[in-house]
């Protein structure tokens, strides 16, 4: 254990109906941290029964209306109470996340505590100003348009930032009216815990928010595949995606949302109007949360006449991003999840080696840690399209750099992936932005920066990026059904 660590436990069991409870059949699983290998605690290994139950909980908090009845007004009080309560534990928060995923203990607050908590407050305050509609009719009648929330939602999230992720979904669906079964990452499942201790704190009836931990076919399956969860809403990989997909109709025909890879194409044109700031967003983008972000602009294209520029200036701030412990607070790259991720970060790494490509920072192993996951940050020149390093998800700190000559060449090559889900493009010419950015096939563009948008903008992507859209009102779809009232009138007068 590192001298610097604050002494702190950690509480693994399940939240069902309110309550701290063990798997039905006792079963658990370890947690450790990716910092230095420490066992943080074990955690509920929960499984169908467990999901049945934590459903059941859900469904019964729904349909006896004890939220899903209330005045959006009065629910938007308990979400900002929410909110509160996140920034009020943020130092908690934070360590908790830290060590149990392995990001910079500064990200962990700065970032992922005040954007989960924002989340939470932004679509708290949005539940009552959303308004329904009347649809044009004749005298005769009234047609009403309203929003209902769909019922119990199932929510799977990912290990990068499972605060943020969490925060994304449940929000929106507890805004709305719904109840809610999360299912976290067994990697990182210690936040999503704390967070339903804290909605109860705030005032959320007991059974609308309901965590229940353990391995995906364990338990995300059986929630994906429940007959009384009415929608399924997931963030991961583009491989499992597609399995809740398939188990959604399999079962009830479940809506099911789901965000998934990315292989995000940076564009960077000869007349960027700040090749310095285009330096720093790419090289800080692709390494910051040590490149475990879906949205990582991790295909960088360099106009052939700058690159040499470009890669000079890169190559400076690379020793900036050299991992540390993630407890220091000056550290801004910290260890990757956990082995399993790191021994596939370094097999991607091989593979650009053996492939030809040319690594000119980085493809080691670092050890800041004793007993901990750390790899340097990484960069490939010379890379080509059919290279498996830029076209599959490392989800690590490894960029791909290639150059280009022209607009139409560049955009051929960006889009050719499966994935289409954010883009950025530099350049002074407001006509070839604007072109450049309607021929990417993604959900987000970027123009002269990268990832500066904010929650009042949708976010997810085309093609196998996924299905729907988190972030903004456009998130209220995923989560309420859309009734139309009809309504004849004979009016005397």
């Amino acid at each position: 254990m590192t001298d610097t660590t604050p002494a702190q436990t950690f509480d693994g069991r399940a939240v069902i109906h309110g309550e701290r409870v063990a798997a039905l059949d006792g079963q658990t699983f370890d947690c450790l941290s990716p910092v230095d290998g420490r066992l943080l605690t074990t955690v509920a290994r929960c499984g169908q029964a467990d999901v049945d139950a934590a459903v059941a909980a859900g469904r019964a908090a729904f349909e006896s209306r004890r939220w899903s009845g209330m005045a959006p007004a009065a629910r938007k009080r308990i979400m900002i109470k929410f909110a509160d309560q996140l920034l009020a534990h943020a130092d908690e928060l934070a360590l908790m996340e830290t060590l149990d995923m392995g990001k910079p203990i500064k990200y962990a607050k700065g970032v992922d505590v005040n954007s989960a908590a924002n989340c939470i407050r932004w679509y708290g305050e949005a539940v009552d100003k959303v308004y329904d509609e009347i649809a044009p009719t004749g005298r005769s009648a009234l047609a009403l348009i309203t929003r209902e929330p769909v019922g119990v939602v199932g929510i799977i999230v990912p290990w990068n930032y499972p605060m943020i992720m969490a925060a994304w979904k449940i929000a929106p669906a507890l805004a709305a009216g719904n109840s809610v079964v999360l299912k976290p990452s067994e990697k990182s499942p210690l936040t999503a815990l704390r967070l339903a201790e804290l909605a109860l704190a705030a005032g959320m009836p007991p059974g609308v928010f309901n965590v229940v931990p353990g391995y995906g076919p364990e338990a995300g399956s059986p929630l994906a595949l429940h007959m009384d969860v009415d929608c399924i809403a997931f963030t991961g990989s583009t491989r499992v995606g597609k399995q809740i997909h398939v188990m959604a109709g399999q079962s009830n025909l479940k809506r099911a949302w789901t965000e998934l890879g990315g292989k995000s194409p940076n564009i960077v044109f000869a007349d960027c109007p700040d090749l310095d700031r285009a330096v720093e967003a790419a090289v800080g983008g692709i390494f910051f949360n040590q490149g475990e972000s879906c949205n990582a602009p991790s295909r960088l294209f360099v106009e052939e006449s700058i690159k040499d520029a470009f890669l000079e200036k890169a190559l400076k701030l690379v020793p900036n991003y050299q991992p540390g412990n993630p407890l220091d607070k000056g550290t801004v790259m910290g260890a990757i999840v956990d082995q399993v991720q790191l021994d596939n970060v370094m097999r991607y790494i091989g593979l650009g080696q053996s492939e030809g490509a040319k690594l000119i920072a980085g493809g080691a192993l670092a050890a800041p840690v004793a007993g901990g996951c750390y790899v340097q940050p990484t960069i490939f020149d010379g890379v080509t399209p059919q290279m498996t390093i830029a076209r599959e998800e490392i989800f690590g700190p490894v960029l791909s750099v290639m150059g280009f000559t022209d607009a139409a060449s560049v955009v051929r090559e960006a889009n050719n992936s499966i994935y289409g889900l954010q883009a950025a493009v530099w350049t002074s010419d407001i006509n070839k932005a604007h072109g450049v950015a309607r021929a990417l096939r993604a959900g987000t563009v970027h123009v002269n920066q990268y990832d500066e948008d904010d929650i009042t903008v949708p976010f997810g992507g085309f093609k196998q990026s996924g299905v729907g859209r988190d972030k903004s009102l456009h998130a209220f779809d995923k989560y309420t059904e859309t009734k139309t009232t009809w309504i004849r009138i004979d009016s005397p007068v």
